[in-house]
């Protein structure tokens, strides 16, 4: 099972993807966030999706309906019973009530002004010659259930005059029939899964994300970058082993250079796009994103024994054959720090003999430095200091920083004065 609580998905990933009009779209959108694609054929069949949705944006940039429209329709189709009136047409027209009649109106008169709007303004309009071919597929059933309303013909009805006794009897049957072919709940499915793509591509679009490639054995990444930092700092990285050590000080940026990457990865996964000028990734087929450090309180586990746990599980994955991705930000800093350098050791070494999987680390341990190991790889957030004083530059730099910027701090604030 993946790890993906870090990720924090419907705070602040969902945010960057979520322009729909209704909540059903929505519950699409979080559910593709948090599936990751099992194969490559399946990723690149999504990126050929989205594609052409950017394809038909001149047609859907302005996609909008009445949101109360569509949630009235939607509970009146699922929820409602609607009788085929064409079964007492007689009855009805003579002996129904006013208010019943009032109801059927207005309810018929949503259907018919949604249906309509999204038929002639924008499915109609589509090119799927864009689209994959079985998902063009699906957006023709859209249109399909549609054109069973006779739309054109309604909606100059409803504008010109009013829905008669007669109009509603054959709506109703029509609706009678698509759900006796269980044609209604699939309409739904395939409109709101539309959305939810739309909705994604719009995000992309806005951000200016692009689609990765996909290798068997390396990460190159050029102007990646964090899409929740303002202003972010933006960086070109290529793996040449499967571990990276990433050191350096505090506040310099290492944890947000490890979100970047582990958003660059698992956006991929998705196949929705990364936010990065371009990008090449292995196929993974296992994420650990540990960054932010927290307690277990369910299982009563402490930072450091939630950190065991959830390399125990990588691990295990690791040796079933899995193609991991796994970030361990700060690995084992809630131990001593002998504890510390001898169990990071182990396991640094350790995770370079599964050649098929990509490891990040980050650590504030200096002595990690003197591994010898062809499969690992030192990096380093670049700090300058000028009089004296920490600069941040968020560039990535290979190799290891000896910059301590703690103590420089703490006597810049004249602790050490003050305590001595």
């Amino acid at each position: 099972m993946n790890n993906l609580k870090d990720l924090n998905i419907e705070k602040e990933l969902l945010p960057l993807f979520d322009f729909s009009l209704n909540k059903f779209a929505r519950e699409k959108i979080i559910e593709i966030l948090e599936n990751p694609l099992p194969s490559t054929i399946a990723i690149i069949n999504r990126q050929n999706i989205l594609k052409g949705f950017s394809a038909n944006n001149i047609v859907l940039k302005d996609y909008s309906y009445t949101v109360l429209y569509l949630n009235e329709v939607h509970f009146f189709l699922n929820e409602e019973k609607i009788e085929d009136l064409s079964q007492k047409k007689l009855k009805y027209k003579l002996f129904a009530s006013k208010h019943e009649k009032t109801k059927y109106i207005g309810k018929f008169n949503q259907l018919v002004l949604l249906f309509h709007r999204l038929q002639s303004k924008y499915f109609s309009r589509l090119d799927l010659e864009h689209f994959p071919k079985e998902y063009s597929s699906n957006i023709k059933l859209i249109s399909q259930f549609l054109s069973n309303f006779e739309l054109n013909k309604y909606e100059e009805i409803i504008r010109e005059d009013r829905l008669k006794d007669k109009h509603v009897i054959a709506l109703t049957e029509k609706i009678s029939v698509l759900k006796k072919q269980k044609l209604v709940v699939p309409f739904w499915e395939n409109l709101f899964l539309f959305e939810a793509y739309l909705s994604i591509n719009s995000g992309l679009l806005k951000n200016n994300f692009t689609f990765p490639d996909f290798n068997i054995d390396r990460i190159k990444l050029l102007d990646f970058y964090h899409p929740l930092v303002h202003k972010p700092v933006k960086n070109d990285f290529e793996t040449t082993s499967n571990v990276i050590v990433l050191n350096g000080p505090n506040m310099s940026g290492k944890s947000t250079f490890l979100k970047s990457v582990g958003l660059c990865l698992y956006f991929g996964h998705l196949g929705i796009g990364i936010p990065a000028a371009s990008g090449e990734i292995p196929f993974c087929n296992h994420f650990s994103i540990e960054i932010n450090k927290r307690d277990d309180m369910s299982n009563g586990y402490s930072h450091f024994m939630t950190e065991i746990m959830n390399l125990k599980n990588v691990l295990k994955n690791a040796a079933d054959g899995q193609q991991c991705f796994a970030i361990f930000d700060e690995l084992f800093s809630g131990t001593n720090v002998e504890d510390a350098l001898e169990i990071c050791t182990t396991t640094i070494n350790g995770l370079s003999k599964y050649k098929n999987s990509f490891f990040f680390i980050s650590t504030h341990l200096q002595n990690l430095k003197n591994i010898s190991n062809a499969q690992i790889s030192n990096y380093y957030i670049d700090c300058k200091l000028i009089e004296d004083k920490p600069t941040f530059t968020y560039k990535l730099k290979k190799g290891w920083s000896d910059i301590k910027v703690g103590r420089i701090l703490f006597d810049k604030e004249g602790l050490n004065d003050m305590l001595n």
